[in-house]
């Protein structure tokens, strides 16, 4: 989440007074995140979330994430309803962008998960695997393994990023196409769990946010993306075993892994490490300087990916 675009205040009231959600008591920016434009939207008929989308969403996929959180909310998943005008619009236009007025859930996003609140997670992921095994939708993952070549050219020059980065990044490139898996199950999958997408209250999960990254891809691999995000300490150079275990143990709950996936996940963790490591370089470099906006350090990323290239990474993904 961040703000890119802001709102003038007869816009917002004209986009408000579209819905039955009564009428604007504020508005206020999020700073968290990279991607869209984001605000806390208080109303006499509660607290809802409008998002300006920006930057990587294609307004052409929208309908795409319209239709996702309405089969994952009707399959018991805890996922915010993107609201439907008058009209039963959902997908508006606001100060130039594509915007949604989406349902507030209750619960806060974590900085230290804890192990059960880490099994939790697991177990809220595989849930949501399964409620994805028979969707009939699909997504193109713009941000997958063959795209990751891209974004290191678009970023510019890595080294200035991080030392040495360009020649850590080519080798892992080439490593990554000539071993990247070809025939794993595969369905939608939210490919950015991470620990401020996820709401909770003690631990119970009250909420899968932000599915704006979410694509047909390889499920074990939406696993190793929460795994590098949830398991770690924030600098990247500690996994934490009760936490990855917890992980594994609550997704193991209701996914059973096949023998293939379980042999593949140190490597599409690697390739989990490498984007998140990709993006945030770019996003590190071409953020505007008057964006109100949290920039992420890509090194956390660089250490994880380093963890996972270990010989015993294999031993990351013990459920016990």
């Amino acid at each position: 989440m961040a703000v890119y675009t802001h709102v003038e205040p007869d816009d917002l009231a004209a986009l408000v007074a579209r819905y039955d959600i009564g009428t604007v008591l504020s508005c206020k920016g999020i700073a968290e995140g990279v991607e869209n434009s984001n605000f806390l939207l208080e109303t006499t008929g509660g607290r809802f979330i409008l998002t300006l989308y920006e930057k990587r969403v294609s307004e052409g996929d929208l309908p795409f994430f319209v239709d996702l959180l309405n089969h994952l909310a009707e399959s018991g998943c805890p996922v915010p309803a993107m609201l439907r005008d008058r009209d039963g619009v959902a997908i508006q236009r606001v100060s130039g962008r594509a915007a949604c007025v989406i349902q507030f859930l209750p619960g806060i996003s974590l900085t230290h998960p804890t192990p059960n609140q880490c099994e939790a997670a697991g177990a809220a992921l595989g849930a949501m695997h399964r409620a994805l095994e028979g969707y009939a939708g699909s997504r193109t993952n713009s941000m997958g393994h063959r795209h990751w070549a891209a974004v290191a050219t678009a970023t510019g020059d890595l080294d200035a990023v991080l030392p040495g980065l360009q020649a850590i990044v080519d080798d892992e490139l080439a490593h990554l196409d000539a071993h990247w898996p070809a025939d794993l199950p595969a369905h939608v999958i939210h490919a950015d769990l991470f620990p401020d997408n996820v709401l909770m209250l003690g631990d119970r999960v009250t909420g899968l946010i932000d599915f704006y990254f979410a694509a047909s891809d390889f499920r074990a691999y939406d696993l190793a993306i929460t795994h590098a995000s949830w398991a770690f300490s924030a600098d990247g150079n500690h996994c934490d075993p009760a936490c990855a275990q917890a992980l594994m143990r609550g997704y193991a709950g209701e996914v059973a892994l096949t023998d293939a996936e379980v042999a593949a996940l140190p490597l599409l963790a690697r390739g989990a490490a490498l984007r998140f490591l990709l993006t945030r370089a770019h996003d590190w470099v071409h953020t505007p300087a008057d964006a109100l906006v949290t920039r992420k350090d890509p090194s956390p990323f660089l250490a994880r990916l380093q963890r996972y290239s270990a010989p015993d990474a294999a031993s990351l993904f013990a459920a016990a």
